[in-house]
């Protein structure tokens, strides 16, 4: 069971984030195609400058009205995604399968890094648990996700420490890891493959047509 889990279903997982995010832009490109006035208004100087904008912390009018909120944004996402890319049993991992490797975090950084994402996780549904403007728009859902988004570093912290069981906490690493993967195309998640597109086509239209920033 643990060599499936290991092997075949991981490239499973990736296989479904591939096509299906690839499925997902496609027909999104297609469907914008449909509307005669999104890529007439899209703006390379303006999308540029949106994107480029709203990647700088604090750059935004709402960041700075949030300052609080904006440090733990910023500190989820940029833990999420360079930790397991950059992190050494992955990296093995990559290198056994493909015969590539590349930079990885020393072990401390890497550990206070999970452990951001994990306490950034636990900000996230306090906020939405406590605050009546999030709670108001916030669905079942969005709990699930944030569980989804959270279980790999849990239980890859527990797995890596030995603090439970570590094939057991392997396994579910593993589970965790592919339902996040396979859930990305076709959840909420996906923001993260239409940000770029939906950031350059709003910069456009406030730079090219209204002459205004949309921050």
């Amino acid at each position: 069971m643990y060599q499936f889990i290991a092997g075949p279903l991981v490239w499973i997982a990736f296989a479904v984030l591939i096509v299906g995010s690839m499925y997902r832009i496609i027909s999104m490109l297609f469907q914008a195609k449909k509307d005669k006035v999104v890529y007439p208004y899209m703006s390379l100087r303006f999308s540029l400058r949106s994107l480029i904008h709203w990647f700088v912390p604090f750059a935004g009018v709402n960041m700075r009205r949030q300052p609080e909120m904006t440090v733990v944004t910023f500190a989820f996402h940029i833990c999420l995604i360079c930790t397991p890319i950059f992190l050494l049993p992955h990296n093995i991992l990559i290198y056994r399968a493909w015969g590539i490797s590349w930079w990885t975090l020393p072990k401390g950084v890497a550990d206070v890094m999970t452990l951001i994402v994990v306490i950034t996780s636990l900000i996230f549904l306090l906020r939405r648990v406590t605050s009546p403007v999030v709670k108001y728009v916030t669905s079942p859902s969005d709990y699930v996700l944030l569980a989804i988004a959270a279980a790999p570093f849990v239980t890859g912290f527990l797995a890596y420490h030995h603090v439970l069981p570590y094939k057991t906490m392997s396994v579910l690493h593993i589970l965790s890891g592919v339902v996040m993967l396979a859930a990305i195309p076709f959840t909420r998640l996906s923001h993260m493959l239409f940000f770029v597109f939906t950031r350059s086509y709003m910069g456009s239209e406030f730079g090219a047509v209204r002459s205004s920033k949309d921050w």
